[in-house]
């Protein structure tokens, strides 16, 4: 068996064991080949059985923009999409449409971890992407890469303060954080800082408003 092969058959038996953790704690899950798939299933075996569609929005996150599932829920006729992150628009204006998207019928966003046994683990900076995800829109899908799956929630949170953290600070290049020239969480004071609140998602209630789609590939930070 080639190396490939050999990497192909050890991704598909982690995520289907993943996959049924998942279940086991009454989240919706699926899996997809790539980014570009899990923006096709998405669009196409999804949002059509959500019922009751009226409003969208999202939380920031590098996964998701890889599906093209943004651009895709723009275009959908009778659906109003609120986007919280406009570009030159003032800080004011992009919180009171980051509240608007937890009202929403769909949230689209990420995760920072996902536990082999079914949790996902989130840090945000000002709440709005775990807000969504714990309480407010109707539906939330969450679109995952293998790259997130860890043993557990302890070293979910040391993947998102060592890994993702300071890549995401690194990626915002308008904000000043330590991290940003150190590559390692410094625990800063920063009013910049990114690394604020944490959520631990143990079971999705109610059972299957959370949908995840596993993603067989590195995708995200």
């Amino acid at each position: 068996m080639e190396k490939s092969e050999i990497y192909e058959k050890y991704w598909d038996i982690k995520l289907e064991k993943v996959k049924k953790a998942l279940e086991k704690n009454n989240f919706t899950v699926f899996i997809a080949s790539d980014a570009e798939a899990a923006g096709a299933l998405i669009m196409q075996e999804i949002v059509p059985q959500i019922e009751g569609l009226k409003i969208a929005s999202f939380g920031d996150s590098m996964t998701l923009r890889a599906t093209g599932v943004l651009e895709a829920v723009k275009q959908l006729n009778g659906v109003e999409f609120i986007d919280p992150f406009p570009k030159g628009a003032p800080r004011e204006e992009k919180v009171a449409l980051r509240r608007r998207a937890l009202l929403t019928d769909l949230f689209f966003t990420g995760s920072n971890a996902l536990t082999e046994d079914g949790k996902l683990v989130n840090l945000d900076m000002d709440g709005n992407r775990i807000g969504g995800i714990a309480c407010g829109p109707r539906n939330v899908i969450l679109t995952i890469g293998r790259n997130k799956i860890v043993p557990d929630v302890e070293r979910a949170m040391a993947r998102i303060k060592e890994v993702a953290a300071p890549l995401n600070a690194i990626r915002h290049d308008s904000m000043k954080t330590p991290c940003q020239k150190t590559g390692e969480c410094m625990d800063c004071r920063s009013p910049d800082r990114i690394c604020n609140q944490w959520l631990i998602t143990e079971k999705c209630y109610p059972p299957g408003r959370i949908r995840v789609v596993l993603i067989n590939g590195e995708a995200g930070l």
